[in-house]
């Protein structure tokens, strides 16, 4: 751990220091090498390492600074974690207005990432709900960014891979809910065709949509199940309990390489299929598992040995035929059999990405883990982005670990422009790797 990895372990971590800003107050420290804001580690690839350079160690920037609970509006510094902010908002019945598949990330690391959710076509970025922020160059200036002061630099942090200073806190708006609950609907699904129409369908009536893929299983079509939930109203769950701490399942060790291949990705994506037999299952659930599933067990990325994981996330846009587009690419992983039991699909809705390198678009996102298994992945994974490219989608920065240079400034025609306010002194080893 001291090497601080990625939430992927590849690339590797090596030679980065870590610098211990101890108050927002304090400036940044000088250094002859490049710099780089880390928050809590969970980005999969190389966007948060600074291989050679040294990391900012944000996690004494944890304080909350106001909190107005009767209009849902918060400020806190950049390095408290969403975990946090649920235990202190959920009790006077607010929510996070957008959250990724994990609590265990930090308010700077989800602006630098633009995250999105289960809620894209109703709310869309985290970006979306931030109003302003302070940003901290390394020229000593501290900035206050909004979308009226310094907009260049707002919309340039907003999804910038911590590229453009250091951001010490952030104010954004909350969602109001009626309770900690969620009715969730669990539909099974058998082509990429039915997936689609039931996105259509769900999209008006239900907050929350995202589908388990099946992407292993032999055959031309794609077999899953569709997840679509609502809040529970207050007659059904009246109280606001907030999640508790995880208790003791973790993943002591990293599991030997063998144990992950496609005979146990085949038999893992069947017995999952088949636990929801009947084709439509509904349920009343606490948030914690409906958001954040894998928060349960510690450490779950051990679970693809010390070779580490990547994580593929493409998005394809609607206008451009993206069923075709995601059939030829599960075409190819059934053909290679490089099957990933955490595959997720979803659709992303029309409300504007604002950052100049976030990743959402209107259209279907895929996600998919495989183990890192050498050249023939890379190999598979590039076929993947050509597929991406001519389609005029993109790969998530915040999951990537081996795109192009080439590929990224075509899945992002802003970086250009982005460049212009990078901070000189800040970089990481995906921004030398795709430069």
């Amino acid at each position: 751990m001291s090497e601080f990895p990625s939430w992927g372990f590849y690339p590797p971590a090596k030679d980065q220091s870590l610098i211990e800003l101890k108050t927002r107050f304090h400036p940044l420290p000088t250094s002859s090498q490049s710099i780089l804001p880390r928050g809590l580690g969970r980005s999969y690839g190389d966007s948060c390492l600074n291989n050679g350079g040294s990391l900012i160690d944000t996690h004494l920037l944890n304080h909350f600074i106001e909190w107005d609970h009767q209009n849902g509006v918060i400020r806190c510094e950049a390095g408290v974690s969403f975990d946090e902010i649920l235990k202190l908002v959920v009790p006077k019945g607010w929510f996070l207005p957008v959250t990724p598949g994990t609590k265990f990330v930090t308010v700077g690391g989800a602006i630098a990432n633009d995250v999105h959710g289960k809620n894209h076509h109703k709310s869309g970025n985290f970006g979306n709900h931030i109003l302003c922020f302070e940003l901290l160059r390394s020229s000593g200036e501290r900035l206050i960014c909004s979308r009226r002061e310094n907009s260049d630099l707002f919309f340039a942090t907003i999804g910038g891979l911590g590229l453009t200073g250091l951001i010490t806190w952030a104010e954004f708006k909350l969602a109001p809910i009626n309770s900690s609950w969620i009715v969730q609907e669990q539909i099974q699904f058998h082509s990429l065709a039915e997936f689609f129409q039931l996105s259509i369908e769900s999209e008006k009536d239900y907050e929350f949509t995202v589908s388990w893929v099946d992407c292993v299983t032999p055959g031309k079509d794609v077999r899953g199940i569709f997840i679509r939930g609502n809040q529970a109203s207050p007659r059904q769950e009246a109280n606001f309990k907030v999640h508790a701490d995880p208790g003791i399942k973790q993943i002591p060790f990293f599991f030997p390489e063998w144990s992950l291949n496609s005979v146990s990705v085949r038999a893992f994506n069947e017995l999952y299929y088949r636990k929801n037999l009947s084709s439509t299952k509904t349920n009343v659930v606490h948030y914690e598992p409906f958001y954040y599933p894998l928060d349960a067990i510690h450490n779950w990325n051990r679970i693809y040995g010390r070779r580490g994981f990547l994580q593929y996330q493409c998005v394809v846009p609607y206008k451009n035929d993206s069923g075709k587009a995601l059939e030829e690419i599960f075409s190819i992983f059934k053909k290679t059999q490089m099957g990933s039991f955490l595959a997720v699909l979803k659709t992303f809705g029309a409300i504007k990405s604002e950052g100049l390198l976030s990743f959402p678009r209107e259209g279907v996102t895929l996600a998919l883990d495989f183990a890192k298994h050498g050249i023939e992945l890379l190999e598979t994974l590039e076929l993947c982005d050509k597929i991406v490219r001519s389609v005029g989608g993109a790969v998530y920065p915040a999951k990537d670990a081996r795109m192009t240079a080439e590929s990224f400034h075509s899945f992002f025609p802003r970086a250009e422009e982005f460049k212009k306010h990078i901070d000189p002194q800040f970089s990481s080893s995906f921004w030398r790797r795709i430069l």
